[in-house]
């Protein structure tokens, strides 16, 4: 079986990575600038690791309506491949906060590296279409989950919560799990390593997944959909110092996130044309784009049933300490 785990000891590449340079696959960070908010006050600068997918339109939008402004913070999105990747710059100080799949934190917890996740930021569909999918092409043979065995499957992140419930998903269906080959796509790059032939599927969100689909392509299986019904997409972490060291800053970010996250709820127009031009697609892609539920809630994220998993996958020698790993702030 190929190897599916990634470290997180790399750290100095991951950081530079995040350090003000764009992720290759990214397209230009949105950012809010300058030096007073609406009642006069100091904005104080922040940065946030975010991956340049569909969901991040909450952030984006929410970042045009002033916000974060309105909560005295400057936010700068930087682009980042996958929440694992984005730790490193947490620990070194180079980002503030990050959004991104809590499988990272939870590796981290068990480094004792002093992960804190403290809010939720977009779940999955427990039912209908999915925000995520494994696809193929439509002469790639693959049809039903139990038919990847055996086969090249990309995820963004090898050793994740896609990677990990694909596998869930297969061996449920039948197939062999063991026996595929997971290999790391930056999600942009799925469609063209999938026509090029390097992967017979690529697991994929809105809108590299709508695309792939309505060109021709067959929607295999929503992986979070067969293991863990509603499971977390994206979650809000930073770090214990910081929490620590600086709870106004988290606090506000908290309070601002959460009505980022309500905003999105309620304005999903706006997420869309948030979408269309940070990702620069066409207006009527973005209007097909399947979003996720936004929630700062961590009530039903699924995060300790992903380190249940995890544990019996082999990705971790035991569950974290959820107390310490999780601290929701209201």
């Amino acid at each position: 079986m190929k190897k599916t785990l990634t470290a997180l000891g790399l750290v100095a590449v991951a950081a530079l990575a995040l350090a003000g340079c764009s992720d290759s696959a990214a397209t230009p960070a949105n950012t809010s600038s300058g030096s007073a908010d609406a009642g006069g006050g100091e904005l104080r600068d922040v940065r946030v690791a975010a991956l340049p997918i569909a969901e991040s339109g909450a952030l984006w939008a929410a970042i045009d309506a002033g916000i974060f402004e309105e909560h005295g913070l400057a936010v700068e999105v930087v682009p980042a491949q996958g929440g694992a990747q984005a730790i490193p710059a947490l620990l070194s100080g180079d980002i503030d906060f990050a959004i991104g799949q809590p499988m990272g934190p939870i590796r981290a917890d068990l480094q004792d590296l002093g992960v804190v996740i403290f809010g939720n930021y977009a779940s999955s569909l427990a039912s209908g279409d999915d925000v995520n999918s494994v696809v193929a092409l439509a002469d790639s043979g693959i049809a039903s989950p139990a038919d990847l065995a055996g086969k090249r499957v990309s995820v963004n992140s090898i050793g994740a919560a896609g990677d990990l419930t694909i596998r869930k998903a297969v061996d449920d269906a039948g197939g062999d799990s063991s026996t595929i080959e997971f290999i790391e796509v930056a999600f942009p790059d799925v469609q063209a390593q999938l026509e090029a032939g390097n992967i017979d599927a690529g697991w994929v969100p809105d809108p590299f997944r709508g695309l792939i689909v309505s060109g021709g392509g067959v929607d295999v299986v929503s992986p979070y959909q067969a293991t863990i019904p509603g499971l977390t997409v994206l979650t809000n972490f930073t770090t214990q110092d910081k929490m620590d060291s600086d709870p106004e800053l988290v606090a506000d970010y908290a309070a601002a996130m959460k009505e980022a996250l309500e905003y999105a709820t309620q304005n999903e127009d706006a997420v869309r044309a948030a979408i269309a031009s940070n990702l620069e697609i066409p207006e009527a892609a973005a209007a097909g784009i399947t979003l996720p539920n936004f929630t700062f809630d961590l009530g039903d994220a699924g995060i300790e049933d992903l380190g249940a998993l995890a544990v019996e996958y082999g990705y971790v020698d035991a569950e974290p300490d959820f107390a310490t790993l999780i601290q929701p702030q209201q």
